[in-house]
């Protein structure tokens, strides 16, 4: 197996000849007057070539400005996704290939040799070498003051931490004592683990090498109570808004933080170009203005963006589709949704509510639940029939998807749910009809929503109506997003709808450990989720049959060396949750309306869309868009 993947890795970046080099028409003026080096000493000295003719792409042109919507001011953190420089990164295959790295050599799936591209530099011009990722292991990741809970997760297996040195400049190795095939695919996530920082940057925030009177001053103007605060407020490798740290992505945030309208400009060190020695990105601006999720797609159709998914749904195609037709100067293309439901509603298994509590971990209840709902009606009402009425399952195009996984209680049977409900014991009623809980609580399931879709308002109108069948009746709670998120942690919220698992492709190497309780984002388990991740000295135990076996399959997996060793432990873990109902899942592959200016290039007409695997436009390689007539493009 280990060896087989070291060997995908090197195929999937074959070495090419390097082509003369063109200068960056973006910064010749800046090369002109010398405050740039030319283009040759700028790339490593073996860039990433981009083969675009074996990808059917066309050779682009320099210039112009992306325009695109985010609808929150965190939204800035999107364009790392977007990016998508990654140390390892996925293909549109969804094969994993080097992407930073000159390549990896992978042995016994446990010691993972990083090779960097010698001569590559930071978007500031400073080196990046093997110093900067001791930086973040050594000063980062083991500091106590800066991270008290210690090394991350990722870096234990079996529960003994895994090792990094540093042979020589340009080489990293992480290695464990027993198997890690989760380290490389975590590498390619949409957010992933920064396992380096630009050590000459931060150094200056760190008390081991900074005076205290230097980290006094800085640390009162930021306005923080400690030199580790003011270290974490600027290492924002993730949230992408600190313009002053250095970045390896394709641009660089160039606006303070907190802005309305943000502008990021390209990096003059990216280490793509293409085969004629241009580099990428080909755009050499991106503005990304924050606009209300609801006015997004009114001002796609007044022609206000030329790149567009964000703050688009399913509903929204029919007044952009109209806005095509009138003359706008875009395409509503639509991708394929890879999320494993697109509306899915998570009884909290944790909820602080002990009565609740017993009453959603028992499976009969769930099971109710989703026979109480009219898939078809909300299929027919909201996505004109084109969406998969189906539970929450791998999607019908991963090669693990069971029609009966995604059918399982997936009917609508009002008498099957009331004759579950009935055998739970749950038979007392009160004069309205609603169903009583065994200490005489009227049932009123709380479902609390994010607000900012309201397709998922809209059906759950609909599933109100067919609930009150059941004698349930469900209160509908909007929220703000993070409040939601930490109401749902804290086992504050009796249940939450979401998109369902991020990644609905799985395949056998697809790491399973989304499927078993080991974070606190599956909104079902978050406290079970939150043990796992803390070492136990957070959240709760996992509590039942079901959930420790998960468990114990996710680690037999880890632990596999064969591929059909891991499709059959898949295919267990997605019975599981077909058969125990933790999500119920509502809709799924409806498509996802992307509008893209009719100026812009290499947009490939069929795609997923998909946060992870994926980071959305990431896998696609934004960098390699390009404008047919980019200087009709202009920043105001």
């Amino acid at each position: 197996m280990s060896r087989l993947l070291a060997l995908l890795l090197c195929l999937a970046a074959p070495a090419m000849a390097a082509p003369p080099l063109q200068e960056t028409v973006f910064w010749a003026a800046e090369v002109k007057e010398g405050n740039l080096p030319p283009i040759a000493e700028r790339l490593p000295e073996q860039p990433l070539i981009v083969d675009l003719e074996a990808k059917g792409r066309s050779f682009g042109t320099q210039g112009g400005t992306l325009r695109t919507f985010g609808t929150r001011s965190k939204d800035v953190r999107l364009m790392s996704a977007y990016g998508y420089a990654r140390l390892v990164g996925y293909a549109a295959d969804y094969t994993l290939a080097p992407d930073i790295l000159r390549d990896v050599e992978v042995t016994e799936n446990r010691r993972f040799t990083l090779h960097l591209r010698p001569g590559h530099r930071w978007s500031d011009g400073a080196a990046f070498t093997s110093e900067d990722f001791r930086y973040w292991w050594e000063n980062v990741a083991q500091d106590p003051d800066i991270t008290p809970s210690g090394p991350p997760d990722f870096m234990y297996v079996d529960g003994v931490l895994g090792t990094v040195t540093f042979p020589d400049v340009h080489t990293v190795v992480f290695e464990w004592a027993n198997a890690n095939p989760n380290f490389l695919p975590q590498l390619a996530q949409a957010s992933p683990p920064f396992i380096y920082r630009p050590a000459h940057y931060l150094r200056q925030f760190h008390q081991r090498f900074t005076g205290p009177e230097a980290l006094h001053d800085a640390i009162t103007k930021a306005r923080v109570k400690s030199w580790a605060a003011l270290h974490n407020k600027r290492d924002n490798m993730g949230k992408f808004d600190n313009p002053k740290q250095p970045t390896l992505q394709p641009w660089i945030n160039a606006t303070a933080s907190g802005r309305s309208r943000q502008l990021f400009v390209r990096n003059p060190y990216y280490h793509r170009i293409d085969a004629r020695g241009v580099q990428l990105p080909y755009i050499d601006v991106v503005e990304m203005t924050i606009a209300t999720g609801g006015l997004i797609a009114a001002k796609a159709n007044a022609g206000e963006t030329d790149l567009q998914a964000r703050g688009l749904d399913f509903p929204d195609i029919s007044i952009l589709k109209k806005g095509e037709a009138d003359g706008g100067n875009y395409r509503t293309l639509l991708w394929e949704n890879g999320a494993a439901s697109q509306i899915a509603i998570f009884p909290n298994l944790n909820f602080a509510d002990p009565v609740w509590q017993e009453v959603m971990r028992d499976v009969r209840f769930r099971r109710a639940l989703s026979h109480g709902i009219d898939r078809h009606m909300i299929n027919r009402a909201l996505y004109f029939g084109l969406a998969k009425e189906a539970g929450m399952t791998a999607l019908s195009t991963s090669p693990l998807h069971d029609p009966q996984n995604a059918s399982a209680y997936a009917e609508y049977a009002p008498a099957k749910a009331n004759a579950l409900l009935d055998e739970m014991g749950l038979t007392q009623r009160s004069q309205a009809g609603i169903r009583k809980l065994p200490d005489g609580r009227p049932m009123e399931f709380v479902i609390e929503t994010a607000g900012e879709r309201q397709e998922v308002e809209n059906a759950l109108a609909i599933v109100t109506d067919t609930w009150r069948e059941l004698g349930i009746k469900l209160v509908m709670r909007p929220l703000d997003r993070n409040i939601l998120r930490n109401r749902v942690y804290a086992g504050l919220s009796m249940a939450s709808v979401w998109f369902g698992w991020d990644n609905g492709l799985p395949t056998a190497e697809t790491s399973p450990m989304y499927l078993a309780p080991t974070h606190q984002e599956f909104f079902a388990w978050p406290m079970w989720g939150q043990y796992y991740q803390s070492k136990g000295e957070l959240g709760e135990r996992p509590q039942g049959t079901a959930p420790n076996h998960l468990l114990a399959l996710a680690d037999r997996w880890n632990r596999a060396t064969d591929t059909a060793t891991r499709t059959a432990i898949w295919r267990e873990m997605l019975q599981i949750h077909a058969e125990q109902v933790y999500g119920i899942g509502i809709l799924s592959e409806a498509p996802q309306p992307v509008v893209v200016s009719k100026l812009l290039r290499n947009v490939p007409e069929q795609g997923v869309w998909a946060y992870d695997p994926g980071a959305h436009f990431g896998v696609h390689r934004i960098d390699e868009f390009y404008f047919e007539e980019p200087f009709q493009q202009v920043v105001q």
